[in-house]
């Protein structure tokens, strides 16, 4: 954008010089193209800055350059033909600055304004001048449309390489897991089985957890847009966590999600479930009630159980125990949710989540 408008500038600046002596006010012509070159200047160097590229100095720049369009019928006069303006081909550079930030929607507008202007200033509307208009027009349009497809390209280059990052993290933590974690688990459900009792218990556990970890590393789910935007029910999956001591209460109808929302919930309600096993007291009993409501998807978990008070959360994360602030609050809060949670000593305790659902799910 840079190199055409520095060469369109020399070539409106060399028009000027040449036809300058006819012109009705020559001085003018030569303030109009100072105007032009100071514009010019101001432009390549506010261009550069990315935060820059916005609506008021792409209406400054088509504003500057239409008015120095209009103020060429004043200049030149009749006493010569008006087959150019003063700008001549250096007004197409705010058009194609639109086009590139704005895509085809841009360079309509800013074509239309530009050449109504131009036409304006015509003593006689001519077929050539309606041409040249007309190209500026489709090219402007074509540019814009190219500049929208440049930019899809980039966001899905960025993606891939996003994907490919994150499949290499998970195949490295794969052959971390597998070398460390699932082995230590797979000892200690041979060794606590042959103890029976309460170890027997652990053993139980510490197998299911080998197999929950090696399902997670060894599961090839697609990746991508594809996966992240299905949309899936989020009922079957709170479900699973039903049992003598916890009652699921769902919709009759299907509380449709995308996936990864979906694993994201999920995990957060088996932490909470997890807190509620831990903490509440070995008869406490909990319920998940899920609501659907249009806007938001609301998961409410309470138990019966032993409480705590309020500064216990702040304890806790003070201590390194970060179960609720990372597993619970920054899985909801990456899904643009909050987490509200109620406890009162000797009477249970409440957790909130609320999600936003997407737009168009």
């Amino acid at each position: 954008m840079a190199a055409y408008r520095i060469a369109a500038l020399a070539y409106a600046v060399i028009l000027i010089g040449k036809d300058a002596p006819d012109y009705r006010h020559e001085t003018a012509a030569w303030v109009v193209a100072v105007v032009l070159t100071a514009w010019t200047a101001a432009t390549i160097l506010l261009y550069r800055r990315p935060s820059a590229r916005r609506w008021p100095l792409l209406t400054a720049d088509l504003v500057v350059l239409v008015a120095c369009v209009l103020v060429s019928r004043w200049v030149i006069g009749t006493t010569i033909p008006r087959t150019h303006t003063l700008p001549s081909i250096a007004a197409a550079g705010a058009v194609l600055a639109w086009a590139i930030a704005d895509g085809r929607r841009g360079a309509l507008i800013s074509a239309t304004l530009l050449g109504a202007a131009d036409l304006s200033t015509r003593g006689e509307i001519t077929q050539n001048a309606v041409h040249s208009d007309v190209l500026l027009l489709l090219a402007a349009t074509a540019i814009g449309y190219v500049a929208q497809l440049g930019a899809v390209a980039y966001q899905r280059l960025a993606q891939a390489a996003r994907i490919e990052a994150a499949t290499r993290t998970k195949q490295r933590l794969a052959r971390d897991i597998h070398d460390s974690v699932l082995q230590v688990l797979a000892l200690v459900a041979r060794r606590a089985e042959s103890l029976g009792g309460e170890a027997g218990d652990l053993a139980r556990l510490a197998g299911e957890q080998e197999v929950a970890l090696r399902h997670l590393i060894s599961t090839a789910e697609p990746v991508g847009d594809a996966h992240d935007h299905a949309r899936t029910d989020l009922r079957p999956a709170l479900q699973r966590f039903a049992s003598a001591s916890v009652t699921v209460a769902a919709p009759g109808t299907e509380v449709g999600l995308p996936i990864h929302m979906r694993d994201e919930i999920v995990a957060a309600v088996g932490s909470a479930l997890e807190n509620v096993s831990r903490h509440a007291g070995p008869q406490a009993r909990a319920w998940v009630l899920l609501e659907d409501e249009t806007t938001n998807v609301t998961i409410t978990v309470r138990d019966d159980g032993t409480g705590f008070p309020d500064a216990r959360l702040a304890e806790a994360e003070a201590q390194g125990r970060l179960g609720i602030a990372q597993s619970i609050r920054g899985r909801v809060a990456d899904l643009g949710g909050t987490v509200l949670i109620h406890s009162t000593p000797g009477e249970g305790t409440e957790v909130e989540l609320r999600v936003p659902r997407p737009r168009g799910v």
